[in-house]
């Protein structure tokens, strides 16, 4: 839609950031890259299509790990600078073979405040 893609802000590379969430628990999976094209990929096929800064080439979660993110929603955030998927993963969202990217590391909790 030209309406959408006039509103979005891309940085330097066209890229926005896409976070990937699981529907129906909220759950934050992973955040990957999108451009126009990507997001095009992503809204027409309901598979999530990211481009790949370091290999610089699209790839769709799930064609080689078999670890599929089925798209229920797409979102913008209220400055239009980030994409919200919400997604039905099936298997590992990290390339670590994680559930989620952001259960290794955790800086701070509820009982550290």
């Amino acid at each position: 839609d030209p309406a959408v893609a006039a509103r979005l802000k891309r940085d330097a590379d066209g890229l926005v950031p896409a976070i990937a969430q699981q529907h129906g628990t909220g759950e934050v999976l992973m955040l990957g890259w999108m451009d126009d094209e990507a997001l095009h990929r992503t809204l027409t096929t309901g598979r999530c299509t990211y481009w790949s800064r370091s290999r610089r080439e699209y790839w769709v979660k799930g064609d080689t790990s078999g670890h599929v993110q089925r798209v229920r929603s797409v979102a913008l955030d209220c400055d239009a600078d980030t994409v919200l998927v919400t997604v039905e993963q099936t298997g590992a969202a990290c390339h670590t073979g994680a559930r989620t990217c952001f259960d290794a590391d955790v800086l701070l909790t509820d009982r550290d405040q």
